[in-house]
């Protein structure tokens, strides 16, 4: 894949990248049969078979204004128009570009199982099973008229198992239903709830914006591939998930080098745990670490078999050897203090919307970030596409995953103003799920600008935020957790503790961060009139109690020269867009407040890292390293030396 310039000008991000290249040459899933559609890569890399079918493509499409398309028989007849799946019909790319909201929309299609699918394991045939990487919002799924899947959510994954319902060589109906209301409290992200993109919110979407495919599974199976790595000992623990077990079966895990030589086997009777578990160590000779800008990888390759040693079902991964750990007010990386220069990604395009358009997109993210010296994102207010996160893993990108909960404020009174759903937890636990074993993920962040008034009384969204914060503890407790970034924080003793700050005199900067010192970090509240509320002194969070911190969003500098040029010929600034604080007057003005605002932080001996808002200018929010279009906005390499200095925290 071609190289961004400004990347391929830096040695040591040039070898990066080939080592990257050479990496997804090995790693990677292979192809389907259907090439010839928009995103044909495997949208898992880290679960594969070799038996799968890419979905994406043309779909019949229809809107449902009032959501009465069962009544009206869309479930049985051909739908009036056309989409290009996986982009959403807000967006150019989907050929639809309906920006307005709908309440529901319908897709159809009809595919052929493939009949060699007949074939499978002793003899039996391999299950189809149905994959959606994510529909917004609420989604049911019937396929030969036969309901077969219901989903809430729009940032997760589900899947249909089509056991009983179509055989290898059948022709099948996939008819999907999604509603999307603009008036629920659901966890949008970034999705405008007006009709416009205004202020730090954009284009909606709707309906299927992530691939779609389909897969033929064994009978007995293995579902996921869930691994833990313990660089203390160099192993994996590695839990294989099964659909059922069956007398006399075991689990074999083989751990090898990125070409696919065994390194390490390891086995376990697969007839008496639903999950069973292996512990596979590394030979000393052959320890490699994943480590930021040193991406270190093992092949990982999962067998189900029979009594017989007979291959029931294989499944192919990969794992990254690394550790995160937590000692006073120290977030390490494989032991070693590694300051976080994060940039934050809000995975946003101008043609695509939240779909990436191709891995090209993803890989050219991940270039520009590094290019100008960051290690790392925030992925930020979606759950980003799985192959964001393989990219990441090949480049040695660090990466907090997030989830898209904005879409509840303003739903109470002062104090219980915000009311997220049991689905966010729900949701949030798949995302969990799916993402456990990448090794670009250094932390969980499943809540963002929670700000609600903290008070005498228990809230629903002090309710949501311990549910998504245990959720994550107990999933994984390989990996810090933040209940919250920035505002209300509520989990006391929260693994991270943090803060957004957008002032943009870098003086008054250094004078809001120097208090960390003392053990009183800056944190966001709001300034409450006198008897406002009682019970409240305008603190968002509960006490700060000596976690690792850092300001987790800081910078978004505003600046658009053309528009900047033209409100100095005028006189006006009457230009639509916005930055934080006010626009800075020239470029080179922005390098230097980016340098003094940065400087304050990577001076700072107790604090990990930060996230700088943002890398790309989004539709209206002109704040970013690059423009929308990804276009050549600012030097990025005079951003690069600002940040490759030593940071206080490293010495």
């Amino acid at each position: 894949m071609p190289l961004l310039p400004e990347f391929a000008a830096v040695p040591e991000l040039k070898a990066l990248a080939e080592r990257a290249e050479h990496l997804a040459s090995l790693l990677d899933a292979p192809l389907s049969a259907a090439t010839d559609v928009p995103k044909p890569e495997h949208p898992r890399p880290q679960c594969h078979r070799p038996t799968w079918l890419n979905l994406n493509g043309t779909w019949e499409f229809e809107i449902d204004a009032g959501d009465t398309g069962r009544e009206r028989g869309l479930l049985n007849r051909p739908l009036e128009g056309s989409i290009l799946v996986p982009f959403a019909p807000e967006s150019e790319a989907s050929g639809v570009e309906h920006t307005d909201f709908m309440e529901a929309v319908w897709y159809r299609r009809e595919i052929e199982i493939p009949a060699e699918w007949a074939d499978g394991p002793a003899g039996e045939p391999l299950v189809p099973v149905l994959h959606f990487g994510a529909v917004d919002h609420d989604a049911t799924v019937w396929v030969n008229g036969v309901e077969v899947a219901r989903h809430r959510g729009g940032f997760t994954p589900f899947h249909a198992n089509l056991r009983g319902v179509v055989r290898p060589g059948d022709t099948a109906t996939i008819v999907v239903r999604a509603r999307d209301s603009r008036w629920d409290a659901q966890a949008r992200g970034k999705q405008a709830t007006w009709h416009d993109s205004t202020h730090c919110q954009y284009t909606r979407t709707t309906g299927i914006w992530q691939t779609v495919w389909l897969e033929g599974v064994p009978a007995h199976a293995i579902r996921a591939v869930r691994t833990t790595p313990s660089l203390a000992d160099h192993s994996f623990d590695i839990t294989l998930p099964l659909t059922h077990n069956t007398k006399g079966t075991r689990v074999e895990v083989t751990v090898g080098t990125p070409e696919g030589a065994p390194l390490a086997t390891a086995s376990a009777r697969a007839d008496l745990d639903l999950a069973p578990r292996v512990r596979v160590a590394i030979p000393e000779e052959h320890v490699r670490i994943w480590a930021a800008g040193e991406p270190e990888l093992y092949s990982v390759m999962a067998r189900l078999l029979d009594s017989d040693g007979s291959v029931i079902d294989e499944v192919h991964s990969y794992a990254g050897l690394r550790s995160t750990a937590l000692e006073g007010t120290e977030f390490r990386i494989n032991g070693e203090r590694v300051f976080q220069r994060l940039v934050l990604d809000q995975g946003y395009w101008a043609e695509t919307l939240m779909t990436a358009p191709s891995d090209e997109a993803m890989l050219a993210d991940i270039q520009i970030a590094l290019a100008a010296g960051f290690n790392g994102a925030r992925l930020h207010q979606k759950v980003f596409e799985e192959r964001m996160l393989f990219f990441s893993d090949l480049y040695g990108y660090l990466v907090w995953g997030e989830f898209g909960d904005w879409g509840v404020s303003g739903r109470g009174p002062l104090g219980y103003n915000q009311e997220p759903t049991s689905s966010f937890v729900a949701q949030w636990i798949e995302a969990l799920e799916r993402d456990f074993s990448h090794p670009s993920i250094v932390g969980w962040c499943p809540l963002n600008e929670t700000h609600q008034v903290l008070h005498d009384r228990i809230t629903v969204l002090d309710d949501v935020t311990h549910a998504m914060y245990n959720a994550a503890k107990l999933a994984d407790p390989s990996r810090p957790v933040i209940d919250a970034s920035g505002y209300s924080h509520r989990v006391r003793g929260a693994d991270i503790y943090d803060s957004h700050s957008y002032e943009q005199d870098p003086e008054a900067f250094a004078r809001e961060q120097a208090p960390l010192a003392e053990g009183k970090p800056q944190v966001n509240r709001r300034e409450l009139a006198p008897n406002e509320m009682p019970f409240a002194d305008g603190h968002f969070s509960v006490p700060y109690e000596g976690q690792p911190f850092f300001v987790s969003e800081y910078g978004g500098i505003w600046w658009n020269e053309q528009e900047a040029r033209a409100a100095e010929f005028t006189g006006q600034d009457q230009a639509e867009s916005w930055g934080y604080g006010n626009r800075v007057r020239s470029e080179e003005e922005l390098y230097e407040r980016f340098e003094a605002l940065t400087n304050v932080l990577l001076t700072n001996p107790l604090m990990f890292g930060y996230c700088y808002t943002q890398l790309t200018d989004v539709f209206q929010e002109k704040n970013g390293v690059v423009d929308f279009d990804r276009g050549s906005k600012l030097d990025l390499a005079r951003l690069r030396a600002v940040q490759t200095r030593k940071a206080a925290y490293e010495e």
